[in-house]
């Protein structure tokens, strides 16, 4: 196990038994969703790289903006 990884079970062991519980739903839905994209895109990885391409397209046109995390 990655040391980060262990750091924070590590701290999440210390939290009350539902919120364990809830940060481990969240952990779990996470893995769940990381692999569905993965298959998804393994499947059709032209897909990705045209997401890429119409990103970085918006971005040269000045159709994008910096993220701000205060305005999430």
């Amino acid at each position: 196990m990655a040391n980060k990884l262990k750091k924070a079970f590590d701290a999440a062991s210390k939290l009350p038994p539902a919120e364990q519980d809830a940060l481990a739903a969240a952990i779990l839905e996470e893995v769940k969703v990381d692999g569905l994209w993965e298959a998804s895109f393994a499947k059709k990885p032209a897909v990705l790289e045209r997401l890429a391409d119409e990103a970085l397209e918006e971005h040269r046109t000045g159709r994008t903006r910096p993220l701000d995390p205060d305005q999430l």
